[in-house]
């Protein structure tokens, strides 16, 4: 596929890029690589200028507006400045894809109550997102990114602003979850965490991808 900006040479030309069912991918290179664009157009938040993205194995260039929304809802997205929403509780943060969905506010609130428990969040979640630490919103975050039950977890620089010792907490929560079967592409500038925590990683420099470590 082709991604280009106005009248700016091609970010991406002929990419080519497969990301099997369950796998955990690194996504890294330089500043203004592509990385963010690369994201988004995972995300279905653009389209290239030419060529198509599939998503579990369907083409998103053909499907119906509502089938191209449920197909997102099955995509959940992890941000480095977190997007929490400072006039709801954490519990109610967690809860809000599910909410926004339509489904029950009791049972909402008790899947996030669960899912807060298991980043370690368990005490915090009548919590305002002002009162935590930078490593606390980014575990309420990811949270609030599997409570949809996500068969891909997107996460743009997720450790970008923590210690190394909560970026390799927060993941060792991203491995549990593709342990349990849920894809994972993970930007990161991080060589130190790379290398302690190896997975296969896509690279991006210059408009060209280099997988290393892929099986």
């Amino acid at each position: 596929m082709t991604v280009r900006y106005g009248a700016a040479p091609p970010l991406f030309e002929k990419l080519d890029l497969v990301l099997p069912d369950g796998a955990f991918r690194y996504l890294v290179g330089p500043s203004g690589a592509g990385k963010s664009s690369l994201l988004r157009l995972i995300l279905l938040d653009g389209r290239p200028e030419s060529g198509e993205v599939r998503l579990f194995g369907e083409s998103t260039s053909s499907v119906t507006d509502v089938r191209l929304a449920g197909l997102r809802r099955q995509v959940g997205v992890v941000f480095q400045d977190f997007r929490l929403l400072d006039g709801l509780s954490l519990v109610d943060n967690v809860a809000l894809p599910r909410l926004i969905a339509g489904a029950d506010i009791a049972n909402s609130r008790k899947e996030a109550s669960e899912l807060l428990d298991w980043v370690g969040l368990g005490e915090r979640i009548a919590a305002s997102p002002t009162t935590l630490s930078g490593g606390e919103r980014q575990r309420a975050a990811i949270a609030r990114a599997v409570i949809g039950r996500p068969r891909l977890i997107v996460a743009d620089e997720p450790t970008g602003s923590v210690d190394d010792v909560m970026a390799e907490r927060l993941l060792t929560l991203f491995e549990e979850l593709n342990r349990q079967g849920v894809a994972v592409v993970f930007a990161t500038h991080s060589a130190l965490l790379i290398e302690r925590r190896p997975h296969p990683t896509i690279r991006l420099d210059a408009g060209k991808v280099e997988m290393s470590g892929a099986s």
